[in-house]
């Protein structure tokens, strides 16, 4: 992946509606979720759900598909794990670089470390708003 294609997805996952509904797709699969079901999920109005859903189409982080006359809506998950690769490409390579090699690196990138795990990504905390006194 490109630096450019990937600051593009990064941005576009870089706000909590679009971040809301890419986890959404990711849950869903190849198969992907009708427009409506993705609104009434999160609750999002129609114009609202076009907006982001068009944003995360154009960092190529997510595809429509037609079906009768619903569109549906999917993760392009060969997108996704090229973000992930982008972001991990250097992982370790400074331990390599010294003559530790890739087994000596303390990462959860490291492969040996990759495999034992299953990473999730964490549900954003949500704090209430201060009330000005």
């Amino acid at each position: 992946m490109e630096t450019s294609s990937a600051l593009r997805a990064l941005g576009a996952l870089a706000h909590e509606t679009r971040l809301g509904i890419f986890r959404l797709l990711v849950e869903y699969g190849p198969q992907g979720l009708a427009a409506g079901e993705i609104g009434r999920t999160l609750g999002l109005p129609a114009a609202t759900l076009s907006f982001h859903i068009r944003e995360l189409a154009m960092a190529g982080l997510v595809s429509a598909r037609q079906r009768g006359r619903f569109i549906l809506y999917a993760t392009d998950f060969t997108a996704m794990r090229g973000l992930v690769a982008y972001l991990s490409e250097n992982c370790c390579r400074v331990c390599a670089d010294v003559g530790d090699g890739p087994g000596a690196c303390a990462s959860d990138c490291a492969p040996d470390a990759a495999a034992q795990r299953v990473h999730t990504i964490p549900k954003p905390t949500v704090r209430p708003k201060r009330r000005a006194a």
